[in-house]
């Protein structure tokens, strides 16, 4: 069973039951001492792209948006651990061609890392995936706000949604994620792991 570890902002730590260790966004809070297999960025704003922060194993593959969307092909990557499909991901401060959100298959559950993005054209058919877990933005500013980030987790459908990325400049607000009250909300505070 995999862990999830919230760092903080839009940064998360994702070990599987072997131990393999998946960095998504490297940028805030605690808990890069683990030596990444695997380094995932959605996009290439600084607050994403922290890729020397993590400790590495010498195998480690670092994938970044322009790895996984290359000539306006979304791609996937397979590696003995983890299945990882690039989707798309863009709003009014991120464009099309230059981010990508991430679904992410390890220890028999699905993932769903938006990134930083507004509603996409493919949200509605993620649910037909019957995705475990989706993970939002909603700080208004650069991404989405509250109501638009809840009426994505129900066009999504996924079992739990966390929300994250909720306000600048600080790795977590309790206020602001009280408000996320889409069906199947799932509170996760900076610093915390969960079970998957």
């Amino acid at each position: 069973m995999a862990t999830l570890l919230y760092q903080g902002h839009g940064s998360f730590r994702l070990t599987t039951d072997t131990g393999k260790v998946i960095y998504i966004d490297p940028f805030a809070g605690n808990g890069y001492d683990l030596p990444a297999d695997l380094i995932l960025v959605t996009h290439q704003h600084h607050d994403h792209n922290c890729i020397d922060l993590p400790a590495k194993k010498p195998s480690c593959v670092i994938w970044q948006s322009f790895d996984a969307l290359k000539d306006g092909k979304y791609n996937t990557l397979s590696l003995d651990f983890a299945k990882v499909e690039s989707v798309e991901a863009y709003n009014h401060h991120h464009k099309k061609e230059e981010c990508v959100g991430y679904i992410i298959t390890v220890d028999g559950k699905t993932i769903y890392f938006a990134g930083d993005t507004g509603e996409t054209s493919m949200m509605p058919k993620l649910a037909e995936r019957k995705l475990n877990y989706a993970v939002l933005p909603m700080d208004y500013t650069y991404t989405m706000d509250i109501d638009e980030t809840i009426r994505c987790a129900k066009l999504i459908a996924a079992e739990h949604t966390i929300p994250s990325h909720m306000s600048p400049g600080k790795l977590f607000d309790m206020e602001r994620a009280k408000k996320f009250t889409a069906p199947g909300a799932l509170i996760v505070r900076d610093g915390e792991s969960i079970r998957l």
